[in-house]
């Protein structure tokens, strides 16, 4: 393959959401993660501290053998965790429970929607961030005018208002 002399062999795609030209995608969508977040971790966690709380009970039962099932829990909630966050931001909404409910969407900076090894890699990417830098990663949102992350940046995704939110803030 021979690359024409103007164009690079690499598949650059411009920036689909300009936050100049249509501040309404992008206005709150901070707040709105936060509070999004929030609602995805009752979400992931709840099944995970009901099998828990099972798990003991049923440790009692059986004279403790039971709790051996408390070893690969961790494992099973990374896993659920994972598939949430594969198959919700993988859907055709593109945003998890939480998101939905806050009325936002994650896109490519290209604006395609999510699929699901995107979804699954953004949440193992923020994990990492936070876990190493502290969630002082996250001001980086206040800095920039797409309201990006850093795990945001890394994988080329955005998130937005979805088209009736923004359609409510325009119409303000």
């Amino acid at each position: 393959m021979v690359a024409e002399p103007n164009r690079s062999p690499i598949d650059v795609r411009p920036n689909a959401y300009d936050p100049i030209a249509n501040p309404e995608l992008f206005d709150g969508v901070l707040a709105c993660r936060v509070f999004a977040f929030i609602i995805d971790v009752l979400i992931i966690a709840l099944p995970v501290m009901g099998t828990a709380m099972f798990i003991f009970l049923l440790g009692f039962l059986t004279f403790g053998l039971g709790w051996l099932l408390l070893w690969p829990l961790h494992a099973v909630a990374v896993i659920w965790a994972l598939l949430y966050y594969g198959f919700t931001l993988g859907g055709p909404a593109s945003a998890t429970l939480g998101m939905r409910v806050m009325d936002i969407e994650m896109r490519t900076s290209y604006g395609a929607p999510c699929y699901f090894v995107l979804g699954a890699v953004h949440a193992i990417l923020y994990w990492i961030s936070v876990s190493m830098f502290t969630p002082l990663i996250l001001v980086i949102g206040l800095f920039n005018n797409r309201r990006r992350l850093a795990h945001d940046f890394v994988l080329g995704t955005v998130v937005i208002n979805n088209p009736a939110r923004a359609a409510r803030l325009t119409r303000r």
